[in-house]
């Protein structure tokens, strides 16, 4: 499934925002979080339209080069599949194995946010 490009952003604004300038962190913020219009960006921080644009690309291009180098997304879902499999398995192969399920428990809340 192919998710929309402000869903796309706002994943990984959350997992790589502290890798970014507060300036980058900042545009991304008003702009995907706060759903700020770039001219609303642009009085707020009085600058020229076309800058907030440029700052979006580049900050964007750098949330998706941090996450093709280190790949913390596709990690955690990863581990997020896995753990949904794991537990069905707990659940209809040992359904009275009370520590083995807290164990797949613990699995699947390290990587809620």
């Amino acid at each position: 499934m192919e998710i929309d490009e402000t869903t796309k952003v706002n994943l990984l604004y959350n997992f790589y925002h502290s890798l970014l300038t507060k300036k980058q962190s900042q545009y991304l913020n008003l702009y995907y979080v706060e759903d700020f219009s770039l001219s609303e960006i642009s009085e707020q921080l009085e600058v020229s339209r076309q800058a907030v644009l440029d700052n979006l690309h580049r900050s964007v291009s750098l949330l998706e080069s941090f996450e093709k180098e280190l790949g913390l997304i596709k990690k955690t879902q990863e581990i997020d599949d896995i753990s949904k499999k794991l537990d069905r398995v707990v659940l209809d192969r040992y359904p009275e194995d009370k520590e083995l399920s807290e164990l797949v428990n613990r699995i699947s809340k390290i990587n809620e946010m």
